[in-house]
């Protein structure tokens, strides 16, 4: 089996896929560390030595620690089971067990869609698209499509709801539709329409209007 937990089986959910910004956040890692080496040597000179160790790790750990964390950031679906791996461990979502789910919208400059599970134990939240004037990013068809087909597997009727939304969504993206013709971007139009920035949750009768 593939490292990471990897399988035949496993689909990426990350929006912004890691190997995108990881470059980045190498840079921001690799600098940081090294400004705080430079201000810890030059402390050394007018400070005592354990001070400016100090002073060193106080500048670089928290810069050098966020971009870590952001390197070992995955969210990934095996079965019916979303896997979320932040800085230090992996939590998981049984699908199938699902007590709550919701659609969460935040507008802003740019206007995110999220998931978000609740199996009575752990909590996910799964970005599925963002969108900016005239264009964004979308969860690619077949993360959506296993996605929704994780969701079918739940009793819950929020869950089948967001499920419907989905397959309407990646039918949208398979023909390449207008923004204006995909579920998740009239979800955040809805939301401004409604005023009701900058962080909205939908309610379930918004959620089926998206399929309508």
């Amino acid at each position: 089996m593939p490292a990471d937990g990897a399988s035949d089986d496993r689909v990426e959910l990350d929006l912004i896929p890691i190997e995108l910004v990881a470059p980045r956040l190498r840079k921001v890692a690799v600098g940081a560390i090294v400004v705080g080496i430079l201000l810890a040597v030059i402390a050394s000179f007018f400070l005592p030595p354990t001070v400016a160790v100090v002073l060193g790790l106080v500048v670089a750990v928290p810069t050098a620690g966020s971009a870590w964390i952001g390197l070992r950031r995955r969210t990934w679906l095996v079965g019916n089971v979303i896997h979320t791996r932040g800085g230090f461990r992996t939590k998981k979502v049984e699908v199938s067990s699902l007590v709550s789910a919701e659609v969460q919208v935040r507008t802003a400059r740019i206007d995110q869609i999220s998931l978000r599970l609740y199996d009575g134990a752990t909590r996910a939240t799964i970005a599925l698209a963002l969108y900016t004037n005239g264009g964004g990013r979308e969860l690619p068809i077949l993360s959506l499509r296993r996605l929704a087909d994780a969701l079918w597997t739940s009793e819950l009727v929020p869950a089948a709801a967001i499920a419907s939304v989905l397959v309407d969504q990646l039918k949208a993206e398979a023909r390449d539709a207008g923004l204006d013709e995909r579920p998740l971007y009239r979800a955040a139009q809805l939301v401004r329409d409604a005023g009701r920035t900058p962080l909205a949750t939908l309610t379930d009768g918004e959620v089926a209007a998206l399929t309508n």
